[in-house]
Order: C-alpha cells, then sequence, then structure tokens
C-alpha cells in the first residue's frame, strides 16, 4: 500500500527529525572512518555498502535507530483479540510474542509502561509458585478514552513482576479536530484520567477487584526529557479504601516527542483550577440537595424511612450523586435488542460487596462500570446501573428503581416508561420482564384487580443520567404506584440543570469515565468442548466409584443441542421454540420398552468440577447419573454462548436412556 506524496513527505521529515535528534550521522561516520583505519587491509581501496552495515550493526546503531522507531506490543495487551484462545490459569513462562503497532506519526500516542510492582505485602509469604504450577495471578486493566487494554496475568507475589507497555492514543474530541495531531496546550485540557484497575483471580477462577486508580498523566506535558516515572500508591477498595495495597513503578513517555514542554507552574495551575471548578460544583449540588431533602421531608413525615438514594459510594469510598453511575451506552455491533442486552447483564456474576465481619448488615459499594466489567461480577446496584445505560442507549426511556424486596431486603432493578405509559419492570440479575399494572384501592371490592409477578415491594425513587424523582405518593408500594411522572404531587422532581452540572459528560474532573464494551474473546464451540470433555471423565469416575460401567450415546448427547438452543433463545426473548422436533427427534432415539430421562441446568461459570457438583445436588440430576438397569446409555451435552466481556451462559443436559427390570 503505497502513502500520498504529502503523507511520504511527512513521514520522510519526521524521520529526519528523529535521525538528527539522536545524531545518528555523526555515529555513522565515526564507525565509518574507524572501520576504514582499523579493519580494511591497505589493497583494499572501497568499502562496500554491506561491510558498513555490518559495522552498524555489530555497534548496535542499528538497533538503537530501530528502537525508536518502532514499538512493540505484546499480542495480549489488547482487550479484543482475533484468535482467541482457551482460558487458562496456568502463567505462561514462555517468551512473548511480540508484533509491531501501526503508529499513525501523524497522531499523538502517550507510552505508557508498567515496570513492576512492590510492597503487595498481603502476598509477601507468598512461595514462588513451580513452573506450569496453577497459582493465583494479577492483571492489570486500563481504560482511556474508548481505549481498553489488560496485562498479561503475573503470579501473586510480595514484587509482582509486572512488565507491560501501552500505547494509548491522545485524540482531541471536537469536530473536525480530532485528526490533528494533538499539541501541548491542547493535551493539557484533555482532563480524562487513565483508570487503573487491578484484578486477582485466583486458583479456582474467581475474580477479587483488589485496586481502582485513576492516573493524572499530564505531568508528562512539563517533564524536562519528555518522559517522566511515578510510584503509584494503590489502595484497596470498599471497606479497606484508606488501606494500601501495593506500589506500581510507571513511566510515562510521549510520541512523537513534543517539540515544546509545558512548565511545571502551567501544569499545576491547570490542576489547581480543575479541583477548585469541580469542588465549586460539587458545593452547590450538595447545597441544593440538602434544601430539596428538606423539602421533601415537609411532604410527609413518613418520608424519612423511604429509600431515597441521592449519594452512593463507589469502590474507592467516594460519595458520588447516583445520576454519575449512568451513561446512555451503545453496544455498536455487540448487542442487538434491549432484551438481548438484559440476557447480557444476567449472566454476568452477581455478588454482594464483601463486610468484615458478622451482624448480617449489608456493605454497599457501587462500582465505576470499568471496575464492574474488568472483574466481570458485582451487585445489583452495578447490574442495574449497566442494564439502564444500555436500554438508554437502545433509545428507550429507562430507569434505576431503588426500593426493597420480600422482607425488606433493599434492591434495585430497571424500569421502562413507555411512550404510550406502559410500564415495564427489568430484573437485571435475572433479565424477567414485568408489566406493570397498578392496583386500585378504591375500586369496589367485586373489580378484580391484577396479581403482580414481581418480586418488588417499595419503591422510594428512581432516576437516571438525567432525572431524579422521588416518590410521594401516601403508598410506596409498588402494586399500587401510578407511574404518572410528570405528576409532581406524585413524583417529586430534582432539577435538571442541577443534575447536570455535575453529571454530564465532562462537568466535572471527579467523574469517571465510561468505558465502552469488548467483544467476548471465548471461542463458545472450544468452550463446549472442552467442558463436555470435562464431565465426561467426571461422570466417568463418578460411576466408577459406585462400581458401574459407563457407555455413552453420542447420538442421544448430540440430540440434546436443540432443546439447549430453544432453552436459551427463551431466556433472551421470551419465545418458546422448537419443543416439537425435539420430542419427536427423542421418542425415535429411545427404542419401545426403553425409559428416557434429561436433566438441563444453567451456570454463568465453565468451571466443570464446580458445576458437576452442583448437579448431583440435585436428586433428579444424581439419579441420572447413577442410573442402573439393562442397556444403560448416557449422555451429556454441554452449549456455551458467548457475550460481550466474556461473559458466558452455559447450558448443561445430562441424560440416560435405559430398559426398566424391575
Amino acid at each position: 500500500m503505497s502513502l500520498p506524496p504529502e503523507k511520504a513527505s511527512e513521514l520522510k521529515q519526521i524521520i529526519h527529525q528523529q535521525l538528527t535528534k539522536m545524531d545518528v550521522h555523526n555515529r555513522i561516520r565515526e564507525v565509518l572512518a574507524e572501520t576504514i583505519r582499523e579493519e580494511l587491509a591497505p589493497q583494499h581501496q572501497q568499502l562496500s555498502e554491506e561491510d558498513l552495515m555490518k559495522a552498524l550493526i555489530r555497534r548496535g546503531i542499528i538497533d538503537d535507530v530501530v528502537k525508536e522507531l518502532n514499538f512493540m506490543t505484546n499480542v495480549n495487551d489488547t482487550e479484543v483479540t482475533s484468535t482467541p484462545k482457551p482460558p487458562t490459569h496456568f502463567v505462561d513462562r514462555q517468551p512473548p510474542v511480540l508484533k509491531k503497532t501501526n503508529i499513525d506519526p501523524t497522531r499523538r500516542y502517550l507510552y505508557l509502561q508498567i515496570l513492576g510492582g512492590k510492597a503487595f505485602l498481603e502476598h509477601l509469604q507468598e512461595p514462588e509458585p513451580l513452573p506450569g504450577q496453577i497459582c493465583s495471578t494479577f492483571t492489570l486493566c486500563l481504560h482511556f478514552r474508548n481505549q481498553r487494554f489488560r496485562s498479561k496475568p503475573v503470579p501473586c507475589a510480595c514484587e509482582p513482576d509486572f512488565n507491560d507497555g501501552f500505547l494509548l492514543e491522545v485524540y482531541k474530541d471536537s469536530l473536525g479536530e480530532g485528526s490533528k495531531m494533538a499539541d501541548a496546550t491542547t493535551m493539557l485540557s484533555i482532563c480524562d484520567p487513565v483508570h487503573i484497575v487491578l484484578i486477582k483471580t485466583d486458583t479456582a477462577g474467581e475474580t477479587t477487584l483488589v485496586a481502582s486508580y485513576f492516573l493524572e498523566w499530564r505531568s508528562v506535558l512539563s517533564a524536562e526529557n519528555r518522559m517522566t516515572t511515578v510510584a503509584v500508591e494503590l489502595l484497596g477498595v470498599g471497606t479497606e479504601s484508606k488501606v494500601s495495597v501495593g506500589v506500581l513503578d510507571i513511566k510515562l513517555e510521549m510520541y512523537p516527542k513534543l517539540n515544546k514542554t509545558l512548565s511545571q507552574e502551567i501544569v499545576n495551575t491547570q490542576f489547581a483550577l480543575e479541583r477548585q471548578k469541580t469542588a465549586e460544583k460539587e458545593r452547590l449540588f450538595l447545597v441544593y440537595a440538602k434544601q430539596w431533602w428538606r423539602e421533601y421531608l415537609q411532604i410527609r413525615t413518613s418520608h424519612n424511612t423511604r429509600l431515597v438514594k441521592i449519594f452512593a459510594q463507589d469502590e474507592n469510598g467516594v460519595n458520588r450523586p447516583v445520576c454519575s453511575y449512568v451513561r446512555p451506552l451503545r453496544a455498536g455491533r455487540l448487542l442487538d435488542t434491549p432484551r438481548q442486552a438484559a440476557r447480557f447483564v444476567s449472566v454476568l456474576g452477581y455478588e454482594r460487596a464483601p463486610v468484615i465481619g458478622g451482624g448480617g448488615g449489608k456493605h454497599e459499594q457501587w462500582c465505576t462500570l470499568q471496575a464492574f466489567l474488568c472483574r466481570n461480577k458485582g451487585d445489583c446496584e452495578d447490574h442495574a446501573n449497566l442494564l439502564c445505560g444500555l436500554l438508554l442507549g437502545f433509545g428507550l426511556e429507562a430507569f434505576v428503581c431503588v426500593g426493597t424486596k420480600a422482607k425488606g431486603v433493599p434492591h434495585t432493578w430497571v424500569m421502562t416508561y413507555g411512550i404510550d405509559g406502559i410500564v415495564v419492570f427489568w430484573e437485571s440479575l435475572t433479565g424477567h420482564r414485568y408489566i406493570h399494572n397498578p392496583v386500585k384501592p378504591d375500586d369496589p371490592p367485586v373489580v378484580e384487580q391484577p396479581k403482580p409477578l414481581y418480586p418488588y415491594r417499595t419503591i422510594g425513587c428512581i432516576f437516571n443520567h438525567q432525572k431524579f424523582l422521588a416518590n410521594c405518593q401516601p403508598s410506596e408500594t409498588v402494586e399500587v404506584c401510578v407511574f404518572d411522572l410528570h405528576d409532581e404531587s406524585k413524583w417529586k422532581p430534582m432539577s435538571g440543570e442541577a443534575i447536570k452540572s455535575v453529571c454530564s459528560p465532562g462537568a466535572t474532573t471527579a467523574l469517571p469515565p465510561f468505558p465502552p464494551l469488548c467483544a467476548s474473546t471465548i471461542d463458545a464451540a472450544t468452550a463446549s468442548n472442552e467442558l463436555e470433555l470435562q464431565l465426561r471423565i467426571l461422570v466417568a469416575e463418578h460411576r466408577k466409584d459406585l462400581g458401574f460401567a459407563t457407555v455413552w450415546d453420542d447420538q442421544l448427547s448430540y440430540l440434546l443441542s436443540p432443546a439447549l438452543a430453544a432453552y436459551e433463545l427463551e431466556r433472551t426473548t421470551s419465545i418458546s421454540s422448537g419443543n416439537e422436533e425435539f420430542q419427536d427427534a427423542i421418542r425415535r432415539a429411545v427404542p419401545d420398552g426403553h425409559t428416557f430421562k434429561g436433566f438441563p441446568i444453567h451456570f454463568v461459570y465453565r468451571n466443570a468440577r464446580r458445576a458437576f457438583a452442583t448437579c448431583l445436588r440435585s436428586p433428579f440430576c444424581e439419579e441420572i447419573v447413577c442410573c442402573r438397569g439393562d442397556q444403560v446409555r448416557l449422555a451429556v451435552r454441554v452449549r456455551v454462548f458467548a457475550y460481550p466481556e466474556s461473559a458466558c451462559a452455559v447450558w448443561i443436559m445430562f441424560a440416560c436412556k435405559y430398559r426398566c427390570v424391575l
């Protein structure tokens, strides 16, 4: 592919500037003179180009030039890879395969290198893993201006061996300016931090959020030699947000080199102005929120006990308005429908925020989207915020609802408000949808009232990225609640301008950026085959312990596939299909006088041993796995459905056919 003349001349100019800066010409002259003087025999009057190249390579000059002009990045650095590999918990000790990254010489890049970690004292006594041994690992996940990267996993240690580089493009958002190379002054106005999330993966594949840090990268704009090294102290999350977990050594460098650096005073002044502006906006919003809350309490004294949540703490213990946790998200080609989006969110793992000590109290921790996606699991609030953002991206008017379920357990879910006034509740943990038909308590007893199918009991408030409305109806019970959001006697709104001042994109530097979704790296067919093979081995071992032989029927296993596909389709679309064909095929495969039994089950993880142990707790599954009789034939089929962020829905069906002799 040839470059246009203007691009070619520009590239030549950049290379020439780089060679001049490195003083390559003088170094070549010195090597040339030395080679002629010392290495050429008197009879040789000419020095060939090949001889000169050999001399330059021997002295390392060629290598120096190549290092300056090429960036090397690891194949596995980027979140999305074109050739998915089967997941593994072994640490790869082979030399990493490097590839050249295409660099646009007209764009500006920030090269961020992780030089290593230290003082991870929790792992002070961690033994050195043996080659090939399964061990817990650390992984760093980065997000900067719609670019996401992931480091290679390294063994957990007091001084983890991080050694990765990430090339982050720095570009302008303004219309027509995105293609121009950003200068130092422009970059100083880009206040987006580099969000670094540290994830720990244990030997069973379970992930834990260790730290979440926002790196201020603009200090490199005033560095004298155009690069700077910083030691970043990572703090814990949740209840440990004030406790240090370790230190990362990070090197920052700009490419191409800045022609002119900014003074340290200018950079510090910019930081101070941003902090001052953010603090003033947050102060004014807090004053407004207090006044709004006083007015809400004056409506009815019982409002004091309602779940009206204006602020929530993130993983770093920072209080932020709840509206800042939601933003319209477009999934590109990764998700096609709102119901598919609900299915995707439901297969992300659910785990309540950890609490140290007993008491049964719920520690509240609303995660930033980057931390939630990198960990691949979170609490109900994280699921609801993500689903609300995706539904907003699909053009629906969606809100996060804060209320309670049975027994007064606090809960959040999502609601969509149709243009025709139809209210639909979306349970983000299951993907289920419920149409809300309010009960009318003033109707005479003979009028039949709708029976709610949803599990929600009370509702205190609803919000999205632009609106916050508190329930001020006499009863907070969901089934009698009227969702006329324009009636301020039923729903007390917050000022849209006040919310916009602290929650709109770029309003304050305290708002964490929202990352894009990444395609799955899971090969669904490979994952299905591996999991199915592992389950066959576990079943055979289990039956062997009981003294039973195991004979597999591959054809019967294959016939189970349509049922698993139908189950997933029904979870996504609420439409059941294909049951007639499945039943007909099974009847043909099972001879007269034989009995067929099947047991389907659903998981959101791919750990075969854990899944098998769960299945055996069901008496129906145990009856199939431990089946005894005449001509017993066993079957198992696994179907993995991959979703964005490498989330997956795993369907397993155990089956058997046998002739009963009792």
